[in-house]
């Protein structure tokens, strides 16, 4: 049985880098190796070194389709089946084959390939990947429709990028190497500047970058590999909130930047007991130097403070560690035992651990503090200390005792009781009061070395021994209880102060609480879920699908993945469910808000067509009405120069009217969303000299450069003739005397373009979104030339027309005028 061919992807940043050559120079190199290779499908675009290139390799005999009129050349996708060789060349992946073939696209024909075992080699463009229409849209302005489903790329056994520097393409195309002579000026001014192709490139070298990193988390996880690869450094650094931070910051940036696409993570660990407290302040500062960085912030909450700090670290795959070298004097580490440093080296493992010395390194001496609740541990500090001091203070009272030293030695077992209640509590504090009891009983009351209580005043000593050390327990263990819980109060408002300060430097709020909220609680997902749909995700859900589901308000839920919350966690958690609410509410009040909008926008329309109306439909008006009133009042008295002169200013002013009440009427319609748009195939050339005749404009006047090669356009032909009408209206009247305007049209990336080119004052980038709002001029007082409606309803037309309209600046001075609208179908411009 044939096994799955292996798909292997060329993965350009724009057309002209190369993938097709690459591909076929591949091809040339298996076949000298002795593989079978065809080529199954290869596009040109009329470039004489890929066609070169291409010869010597056995190519397939393409499929001619008709349609509409033009013969197309597709793949022969059952002559390749029938062939069978071992590697077939398919150049873009993402094209869509002609309509009645057996395929959609292009790429579906690839996955029949490899069902029947033959390896693909083949090419698409990043701009052609389908979660990234959007962004690329953002970028070039250009919508996409030839796509490729994300899941077919990254299903690919091999993606590879091939690159070429921005600059190096813009020469190749100036060089007329991507695309013909009548192509290039388009090109270069639109989807080819260099600020696209950057950000192209970027995007198609991030997107392969986290392809890498999703395969190597696959591959661990398949393989059940827990030890950190290095694939890429990411630095984690310990921020505790105090005066170091900036210090470490600084040296995990450093870290990071010496290592090609390092990554900075900054990370605080929120005690549950809050026993280390931190700044507030300190660490808003340090959060965002962390952001200046380029780097991320984080908090966890954690019992224990090292174990956490490298749990996270490794649940991030960091390869450093930065953390400060401990802020307590020799005395105090002496004292309370190794500190956070140590424990941290001792269990990072294979991460590797920078300690950084700093101004706040070793402070002056304190004595260690007895903060926090009393855990099992401090209990036994407790019985330790009445075990070992107890018998030293026994041993050191016999050797000094005088007849007159009793006193002294009661109060010496006195302060030991209180000692060990203070470390230890309730229960060692019993336990040292009764061994004190016996023990100064034995030793030092007569009858010596015996346990016999002869007075009630020695009962009623160990009765108060025994109360003593109960009432200073019961005022440790409340003062611990109100310590751990005013601590604990302080970390939650701490992890909401880190919310807060998420969603304040422009986070989304939802999506902030939600990660934060996984961060914080140590779970491996969350989800916010409105009925079936996903309104935030972090993390990932556990493999069988435990899940927790708390209610968000009464229309959403926050579904928990990950271990069981403990009750001070959930009643953090319910703070963090409140603000979702909340959050989900101001989301549903900004998009009402936003329903608003073309309401006022609307009404402000209103009042500018009613402002317009008081003047400018009056002007036109009154000359008629004054003309046509001078002819009834004279009659036959005027000469025939005077009557046609009156009928001439009827007919003009009747004609603007006119003019002007139409462009009202399809304003409204605009606004309205109903003007009757019919598109079809049209040749610019066909539109072009109909306009000029209609504004009787010579060639002493305007120049045109009509590409003859440019396919026709899908637009509606009147409504595009008074698109060019206004626009060359514009042209000739801003041009200065002598000046031609230029009129071009060219066609690139499926889209067809119509410049209009002059050489006057221009418009100020910051102020040309001001041209298309209607019921404005702009600063023209020319009060002649209508209500100033020409351009907004020019944009609408374009935009109706599936197209749009964007101003350029003119080398040399001037304004460039561009109507772009899509190319017809029958013919595929790449």
């Amino acid at each position: 049985m044939t096994g799955r061919g292996r798909l292997r992807v060329l993965l350009g940043a724009a057309p002209g880098v190369g993938k097709t050559y690459a591909m076929l120079e591949e091809g040339h190199r298996m076949a000298a190796e002795g593989a079978d290779v065809v080529v199954a499908v290869v596009e040109t675009h009329g470039r004489a070194a890929t066609a070169a290139i291409a010869e010597g390799l056995e190519t397939v005999p393409p499929r001619r389709v008709a349609y509409r009129g033009v013969e197309l050349a597709e793949m022969d996708l059952d002559a390749v089946l029938a062939r069978r060789p071992d590697i077939a060349l398919v150049d873009e992946l993402a094209h869509a084959d002609a309509p009645g073939s057996r395929n959609a696209k292009r790429w579906q024909d690839v996955e029949e390939l490899l069902a029947a075992g033959i390896d693909v080699v083949s090419t698409v463009n990043v701009q052609h990947i389908e979660s990234l229409g959007d962004v690329v849209e953002g970028i070039t302005g250009v919508v996409q429709r030839e796509t490729i489903p994300d899941a077919v790329l990254r299903g690919a056994d091999q993606v590879e990028v091939v690159d070429l520097a921005p600059a190096a393409l813009r020469d190749r195309l100036s060089g007329g190497l991507v695309y013909p002579a009548e192509r290039i000026d388009a090109a270069m001014s639109n989807y080819f500047r260099l600020g696209n192709l950057t950000a192209l490139r970027e995007l198609a070298l991030l997107w392969l970058a986290d392809e890498v990193d999703q395969a190597l988390k696959t591959y661990r996880a398949e393989h059940g590999i827990r030890s950190r690869w290095e694939a890429r450094e990411r630095v984690v650094v310990a921020l505790t909130g105090g005066p170091e931070g900036e210090t470490l910051l600084r040296r995990g940036a450093r870290i990071a930047a010496r290592s090609a696409g390092g990554e900075l993570l900054a990370v605080h660990v929120t005690t549950q007991d809050g026993l280390r407290a931190a700044d507030p302040s300190a660490l808003a500062r340090q959060r965002e130097l962390v952001e200046t960085l380029g780097g991320t912030a984080h908090q966890v909450v954690g019992d224990d403070v090292p174990r956490s700090l490298v749990a996270f670290a490794r649940s991030v795959d960091a390869t450093q560690l930065v953390i400060g070298v401990s802020r307590r004097s020799r005395l105090a580490a002496l004292l309370t035992g190794p500190g956070i440093g140590a424990t941290v080296i001792r269990e990072s493992g294979d991460i590797d651990v920078h300690i950084v010395s700093h101004a706040a390194a070793g402070g002056g001496f304190a004595l260690p503090r007895l903060g926090g609740a009393l855990t099992a541990r401090r209990r036994i500090a407790g019985f330790a200390l009445a075990l070992v001091a107890g018998p030293l203070l026994t041993w050191l009272l016999t050797a000094l005792r005088t007849p007159e030293s009793i006193t002294s030695d009661v109060l010496s077992y006195q302060l030991l009781v209180v000692v060990v209640s203070l470390v230890g509590g309730i229960w060692p504090a019993l336990f040292a009061a009764v061994l004190s009891g016996l023990t100064l009983d034995y030793f030092f009351v007569d009858p010596l070395y015996t346990v016999h209580v002869h007075e009630p005043l020695h009962l009623l000593a160990l009765f108060l021994y025994v109360t003593i050390a109960v009432l200073v327990s019961v005022v440790v263990d409340t003062a611990a209880r109100k310590t751990r819980a005013a601590r604990r109060a302080a970390a939650e408002s701490e992890l909401l102060a880190a919310v807060s300060g998420s969603v304040l430097r422009g986070q989304g709020a939802v999506q902030a609480l939600v990660e934060r909220a996984r961060e914080a609680f140590g779970l491996t997902g969350v989800r916010l879920l409105s009925g079936d749909e996903v309104v935030a995700t972090s993390g990932e859900p556990v493999p069988d699908g435990r899940s927790t589901a708390i209610p968000v308000g009464d229309r959403a839920a926050l579904e928990l993945h990950g271990p069981d919350l403990r009750a001070s966690e959930r009643r953090l958690l319910s703070v963090v469910v409140a603000q979702l609410a909340a959050a989900l509410d101001r989301r549903d009040l900004a998009e009402a808000a936003s329903e608003v909008e073309p309401l006022a926008a609307s009404e402000r329309v209103r009042s500018a067509l009613l402002s317009a109306l008081s003047h400018d439909l009056r002007r036109p008006l009154a000359s008629a009405t004054a003309a046509v009133g001078g002819l009834r009042m004279a009659g036959a008295a005027l000469s025939d120069d005077d009557r046609a002169e009156l009928l001439a200013t009827a007919d003009e002013s009747l004609t603007a009217l006119a003019t002007l009440v139409t462009d009202l009427l399809d304003v409204s319609r605009l606004q309205a969303g109903v003007l009757a748009i019919s598109v079809s195939p049209v040749d610019a050339a066909d539109v072009v000299l109909p306009a000029l005749d209609e504004l009787g404009a010579g060639p002493d006047a305007v120049e045109l450069d009509l590409d003859a090669t440019a396919p026709p356009a899908l637009a509606d032909p009147v409504l595009l003739q008074r698109v060019l009408v206004n626009l060359l209206a514009n042209a000739l009247r801003h041009s200065p005397e002598g000046s031609r305007v230029r009129v071009t049209t060219s066609a690139f990336g499926g889209r067809v373009e119509i410049r209009v080119v002059d050489h006057g004052p221009g418009i100020p980038a910051e102020r040309r979104d001001e041209v298309f709002v209607p019921f404005q001029r702009l600063g023209d007082t020319d009060n002649t030339t209508g209500l100033g409606l020409g351009l907004a309803l020019s944009k609408g037309f374009a935009e109706g027309m599936g197209g749009s309209l964007s101003p350029e600046d003119t080398p040399g001075g001037g304004l460039t005028m561009v109507v772009s609208l899509p190319a017809s179908p029958s013919v595929e411009i790449s």
